[in-house]
């Protein structure tokens, strides 16, 4: 839930920079630009994670360009070329900036942010602590640093639709295997013991992942008005 309630809002503040961009400086191409400088750093995470994991799994690599491209009616912002290979290696690479970007933002989140504390206020109703810890965070020698680049790594690390290609069959094969675990009495205690051992990371993943959540909603906050004032003044001036 988490994870899709943040690629909504990253697509969401992308189109409001590029909006506000677009109406400070009236060039497609100048937006292109402000929007791939503005997360550049997340952008050559996502195409570094994309080759790395290529390279792991023994599949070839050809160009990498970082850099925005027109798509349609989408910008891309980075590629790398690889090797195509089964739906397996094929779908561990499309996944890697998603794998890379999480244990990132959560090793951000937890040694920067204490977002494990903001996840345990908000688990026990408490909101006006998770508001503390929150601003505890922001107010550290480098907070404003370190949310920057949580900011751009969590805003970049989303799959692109040539990422997800390979996800569907992956998705149905790992379904029918878990159907057919349980249907045939095979024992629970290995996958009970498994989940007990990545709780406390996913506990960590989630809580920054939160905390960019509220990132994204304070960064819409402020683009927005703007941006409404940016289109009112242009629409006086025709």
């Amino acid at each position: 839930m988490s994870l899709l309630t943040l690629a909504w809002l990253s697509r969401l503040v992308s189109l409001r920079v590029q909006a506000v961009t677009y109406y400070l400086t009236g060039s497609g191409d100048m937006t292109n630009v402000i929007i791939f400088l503005v997360l550049l750093p997340g952008v050559l995470l996502h195409e570094s994670a994309h080759w790395l994991m290529a390279r792991l799994v023994g599949l070839r690599t050809g160009k990498f360009r970082v850099w925005p491209n027109k798509q349609g009616d989408y910008i891309g912002l980075g590629s790398v070329s690889v090797e195509r290979a089964d739906v397996w290696r094929d779908s561990l690479v499309g996944v890697a900036p998603l794998i890379l970007g999480n244990l990132m933002i959560a090793l951000i989140g937890w040694r920067v942010f204490a977002t494990p504390a903001m996840l345990d206020a908000l688990a026990n109703v408490r909101p006006v602590d998770a508001v503390i810890v929150f601003l505890e965070g922001m107010r550290t020698a480098d907070g404003l640093v370190w949310s920057y680049i949580l900011f751009t790594v969590g805003n970049s690390m989303m799959p692109s639709s040539s990422d997800r290609e390979s996800f569907k069959p992956v998705l149905l094969y790992s379904m029918l295997a878990a159907i057919v675990y349980i249907g045939v009495g095979l024992p629970v205690t290995p996958v009970t013991h498994l989940l007990g051992w990545v709780a406390p990371a996913i506990e960590i993943a989630v809580g920054a992942l939160l905390f960019l959540i509220v990132l994204d909603l304070l960064v819409l906050a402020a683009l927005w008005p703007v941006e409404w004032l940016l289109r009112r003044h242009v629409r006086q001036l025709r």
